[in-house]
């Protein structure tokens, strides 16, 4: 028997509860099924995984299609294309004080916010004040290294008047702050004001798609597979999370998940396309608009962005997520 393919897969963060898929294909044998070795490292955000993947130090990852249209258009000889499209809804938002006197994108004019280094969602702020019509000029954003569950209180408190992030992460760092994010936070998310955008999707290098595209197929059928596991058991999902850092926040990690399926990978098109594939007129609609909104010279072809010739077959996609929340 033939030894297994090794695959160094990059995270978009520390283990947590929307990776769960991964985790549980893993536990079940499903990478091994394919003849393939994953071995998972942790990242530190949705967009550095993109980079970290062109640079040669990861064969696979997961990373954020937009960071992606970004890097096709500036260095398409080293970018590495998406592969399976997992977020059909962009997760990106901009929380604020629910009691708070921001209660438009307009009021956040002159305000202060905070965000993570490189955060995506201040990645696509930009695209978010295009859709929007926001005068940014007059924002103030601050970096800082602190967990959400210790900037919403420090927000909440007057500290910030916003806060960039994931919607689902910041509820559930939220959570797990002792505070209750649907009677303290107001969010502004991109799936309403830039709707053209994906979100997260397992992507491949240049050289792993070149000269292993076998171990491509491979790596989304397990994953496929994983996906369609979790959809069926939330409790063995969560599971498979926790086995990975064990002192983790249970609970909110199982929120986590549970809202990730219900925002950000249930758009309608999935019911007609299935989980992993994407509109080529929506993406083609997202590319334009980041393109202005970054003022790349270059725009990247679609074909640049997401190959859907590794897709599982229509029949065996998942389709039904919002059911489970």
């Amino acid at each position: 028997m033939a030894a297994p393919v090794r695959l160094n897969f990059i995270l978009n963060t520390f283990y947590s509860g929307p990776q769960a898929w991964f985790f549980l294909a893993d536990d079940r044998g499903y990478f091994r099924d394919e003849g393939l070795d994953v071995v998972f490292t942790e990242g530190d955000t949705l967009a550095n995984a993109v980079p970290r993947i062109a640079s040669g130090a990861f064969d696979a990852g997961y990373g954020d299609m937009n960071a992606l249209v970004e890097h096709a258009a500036a260095r398409p000889d080293t970018a590495p294309v998406a592969v399976f499209a997992m977020h059909n809804r962009s997760p990106y938002t901009i929380a604020v004080p629910a009691a708070g006197p921001v209660r438009t994108p307009a009021d956040l004019a002159g305000r202060r916010l905070v965000s993570h280094p490189n955060d995506a969602a201040w990645r696509m702020f930009p695209e978010f004040c295009r859709a929007t019509g926001l005068d940014a000029s007059g924002i103030t954003v601050e970096v800082s290294d602190l967990p959400h569950k210790d900037i919403v209180p420090l927000m909440l408190a007057g500290k910030w008047d916003g806060l960039f992030g994931f919607v689902n992460t910041i509820n559930a760092q939220a959570l797990e702050a002792g505070i209750d994010p649907r009677a303290t936070l107001r969010h502004f998310e991109w799936q309403h004001h830039v709707p053209s955008l994906y979100g997260a999707a397992v992507m491949v290098s240049r050289a792993l798609r070149r000269d292993h595209p076998e171990a491509v197929r491979g790596l989304v059928r397990a994953v496929n597979r994983g996906l369609a596991d979790v959809v069926a058991d939330l409790e063995a999902a969560t599971d498979a999370v926790v086995r990975r850092n064990p002192a983790m926040d249970r609970a909110a990690n199982h929120a986590r998940l549970k809202g990730t399926l219900a925002l950000e990978m249930a758009h309608p098109e999935a019911a007609t396309r299935g989980l992993g594939d994407v509109d080529p007129a929506r993406l083609a609609e997202a590319v334009a608009l980041i393109s202005a909104a970054k003022g790349l010279a270059r725009p990247p072809a679609l074909a640049q962005v997401f190959d859907p010739s590794f897709l599982p077959s229509a029949t065996e996609r998942v389709r039904a997520l919002a059911e489970v929340a």
